[in-house]
């Protein structure tokens, strides 16, 4: 066994108990309905705008055990970077959209309150690394930051439809609309109304993933904001989700299966929604599953499902991914990127994965 494979062994499983660890602690506050000290909510908070460097190592294979490897169920692998940077408010990234139709213009957000934009370079079909990227704190309607605000920083979720962009607050179960046509990171948040059951979702297990349909494309929910629970399960044991505003406002499910929970989705341009889910044990690590989903099967009442395109875990170059954006380029080629949120642990990694959806 190599010298890296057996740092990244020992990595999984630290970071797993660590990870049992904390889940443990969560358990206990949960059970005592005690919030984390405030102090915890804004230790990597961004205080303020500020330009950010961020430094990129390339992983050349996704798969180390078989660096021949390309083809990962329906994706083939593109390219991948390690990021860090010497700036502590970068990382916990948990959302991604894309502001250009090139895979280049990026809009992130951290779970502590932080919005991240910048470029992503290229040298051919492969990431280089990241350019021009700014850190600004997600703000109130009151102008001022929201993690000022009780329990609300965890920002987990972000869609994205024209200038209008929202944000999901996972403790709080609250949903933001943003217009980045008034000032971009520095626009003021507006509370949006929401179904009381989302309200409800369980504490840190709630709103994880959004995503807009957009309106003039013909699509049966144009015009709906689609909200994910991470695992606010119906009577079934099934995964919550919502449909907001658009022609048929309601609460859907979609099927759980092998214990995994969302952590994000995108809607192609085919009109593909995809689902990326991830699960934690103590036996396994961290695994990454990808479903598709039908959008036409999402109505009221329904429960959904669709096949996995894809699958990985520990032996794989994954973390805690948790954000999935996609673009098409000038070739037709469908291009997934994926990111991880390194939780600011310096056992876990910021990765930045691209494969190319091959079938």
């Amino acid at each position: 066994m190599s010298t890296r494979s057996s740092r990244r062994s020992f990595l999984g499983h630290a970071a797993a108990g660590f990870s049992t660890l904390a889940v443990s602690r969560l358990a206990q506050a949960q059970a005592t309905a005690e919030p984390p000290p405030r102090a915890l909510q804004v230790e990597h908070a961004v205080a303020e705008p500020v330009s950010v460097e961020v430094n990129a190592r390339s992983i050349p294979n996704f798969e180390p055990r078989d660096r021949s490897r390309t083809r990962f169920g329906s994706l083939d692998y593109r390219s991948g970077l390690v990021l860090t940077s010497p700036y502590r408010g970068f990382g916990g990234l948990s959302g991604l959209r894309f502001l250009d139709g090139k895979g280049e213009r990026f809009l992130a957000i951290s779970d502590q309150g932080g919005w991240f934009t910048g470029a992503i370079r290229y040298a051919g079909r492969e990431m280089t690394g990241l350019a021009d990227v700014e850190a600004a704190p997600v703000l109130g309607a009151d102008g001022r930051p929201i993690t000022e605000k009780k329990l609300w920083y965890d920002t987990e979720s972000l869609a994205r439809d024209g200038n209008l962009v929202y944000v999901g607050l996972e403790r709080v179960n609250q949903i933001l609309r943003y217009d980045f046509a008034k000032g971009g990171t520095r626009a003021r948040g507006e509370v949006i109304s929401v179904p009381p059951a989302l309200r409800k979702l369980p504490y840190n297990k709630g709103l994880e993933a959004m995503v807009v349909v957009p309106k003039g494309q013909g699509q049966p929910l144009a015009g709906s904001l689609i909200a994910f629970s991470e695992r606010g399960l119906d009577a079934d044991g099934n995964l919550v989700a919502f449909l907001i505003g658009g022609p048929t406002p309601g609460q859907f499910s979609v099927r759980r299966t092998e214990k995994y929970d969302i952590s994000d989705a995108v809607l192609l341009p085919s009109g593909e929604l995809l689902i990326l889910e991830r699960k934690f044990s103590w036996f396994t690590g961290v695994n990454i599953r990808m479903r598709s989903i039908p959008l036409k099967s999402i109505v009221p009442g329904a429960l959904v499902d669709g096949p996995a395109l894809f699958a990985a875990d520990l032996g794989h170059e994954i973390d805690n991914m948790e954000a999935i954006d996609a673009h098409v380029t000038s070739e037709g080629e469908t291009v997934l990127t994926l990111i991880s949120d390194d939780n600011f642990s310096m056992l876990q990694r910021t990765l930045l994965l691209q494969f190319t959806l091959a079938e």
